[in-house]
Parts: structure tokens; C-alpha cells; sequence
């Protein structure tokens, strides 16, 4: 598969077109950023990381039947997925209250929430990526019609089904996490982006030990080893 020319840069990746038009390449980038870009560093490995989680996390859930945008990794660095027109929500699945939710709302700060909560942000940096109820979602034309929204709160609660007891295997509270979604060439949504500790909150079930980017956003430390720490556990080593 050839790599061609570059389609779009974000904050953690790099997209560039293929000699397929239904395919295209994410190149993994090691640049980390927190707080709508305002804190920027980079760490090396970071990225492979993220590609080689994400790779196995995408391969278990198309096994539990969820549609992902992933065909496969080309290298440490870049992914082989499908080409999507990505829907403008970023879809947010909480299971215990800590970042903004406690920081908007008051909730105490690792309190276990009563049901899985999922909530939608606009994905705009500009404005700060709002949270957006199923109204403004239909005004901004983000989705044709309700029904769509309805499937990626239902393709998100799937996600969590698959995700939260398998990472509490691994000895890791699911805590929180991103998830993006687009639409493939048939137009059916898919889930696109990644899944890693970069969109993802992991707590050390036993110590509570934070093994995701709030070890940037906190001036923790260590964040390559915990990323690290993450993937070992998922191949079983």
C-alpha cells in the first residue's frame, strides 16, 4: 500500500491518502498536548504505543461484533484504516467521576457512578469542544437525523460492555474515555480515531496508580512506562 500525500495533521496523528480511495494511513505522532493544545511536549515511543494498543483494542472489539474503521498495522508508527467522513461529536462514556465532571458538577473525585454515563462534545477546538445536548447536535446538522445519535450512544455502551471487563482482568479500572465515529463510503458509522491511554483513563485497580495522559496533564511523570505498562498487560506479558 503506498503513502501518499498528507490529508490532514492533528494534536496525535498524521493522515495521508493511498493508492486506494477507501483507504488511507495514520502515522502515530509522539506529540502529546493537554488542555485544548495550551500545554504541548513530546515524548518518544509515545505513538508506537498508542499504534500497537490501539491495534489490539480495535481487533477485540470487531471480534465482539462493533464495525471499526481498522484494517490493519503497517508499522510501529502507522495504521491501515478506511476512509470515513468522521461525524463532529466526540463521544465521552464515563463509569467513575473524576476530570471535568467533578470539576463542572461536584461529584467526589473517583465516586463509582450509578450507571454508565455518556455524554457528546463538539469536536472544535475553537470553541473549546462544548458539550452539546441531542438538540444542538440536530441544529449544527452534526448527524441527518435522531436515530443516529441513538446508535452512537448504543455503539459507545457496547464499547464500554466489551472494554470495562476486560481491562478489569487485566487489573485496570476502565474509568473513562473518548471515542470518535465516522461514516464509511455505504454511509454506516463505524468507530474511527483510537483507543489508548491517550482517550482513555486507566486506574491501577490495587494502588490506583494513573496509567494514561493525566500523568501529562498532572506533571506526573513516567507517562511512556505507564503507556507501556498498559500494553504489556493487554498482550499478557
Amino acid at each position: 500500500m503506498e503513502k501518499r500525500e498528507l490529508l490532514y495533521e492533528g494534536k496525535a496523528k498524521r493522515l495521508f491518502l493511498t493508492d486506494d480511495e477507501n483507504l488511507v494511513i495514520s502515522e502515530f505522532k509522539d506529540d502529546l498536548t493537554a488542555f485544548n493544545g495550551e500545554k504541548k511536549s513530546s515524548e518518544a515511543g509515545k505513538g508506537a504505543l498508542n499504534n500497537k494498543i490501539s491495534t489490539e483494542l480495535f481487533k477485540l472489539l470487531e471480534a465482539n461484533g462493533i464495525p471499526t474503521h481498522f484494517v490493519k498495522m503497517i508499522d510501529d508508527n502507522h495504521m491501515l484504516h478506511t476512509k470515513v467522513d468522521v461525524i463532529l461529536i466526540e463521544v465521552i462514556v464515563r463509569n467513575i467521576a473524576t476530570g471535568s465532571l467533578t470539576r463542572n458538577l461536584g461529584i467526589e473525585d473517583g465516586k463509582v457512578l450509578p450507571f454508565t454515563l455518556v455524554e457528546f462534545d463538539y469536536k472544535d477546538d475553537d470553541l473549546g469542544d462544548p458539550k452539546l445536548n441531542d438538540q444542538h447536535c440536530l441544529i449544527l446538522e452534526l448527524v441527518e437525523h435522531q436515530d443516529e445519535l441513538d446508535k452512537l450512544r448504543r455503539m459507545a455502551r457496547q464499547v464500554n460492555d466489551v472494554l470495562k471487563p476486560y481491562f478489569a482482568e487485566k487489573g485496570l479500572n476502565l474509568v473513562d474515555f473518548k471515542l470518535e465515529f465516522g461514516k464509511d463510503s455505504s454511509g454506516n458509522i463505524i468507530l474511527v480515531d483510537e483507543i489508548s491511554p491517550d482517550n482513555c483513563r486507566f486506574w491501577d485497580i490495587e494502588s490506583g496508580e494513573k496509567m494514561d495522559k493525566d500523568r501529562f496533564r498532572q506533571g506526573l511523570g513516567g507517562l511512556t512506562v505507564a503507556y507501556e505498562q498498559v500494553l504489556n498487560r493487554i498482550l499478557g506479558k
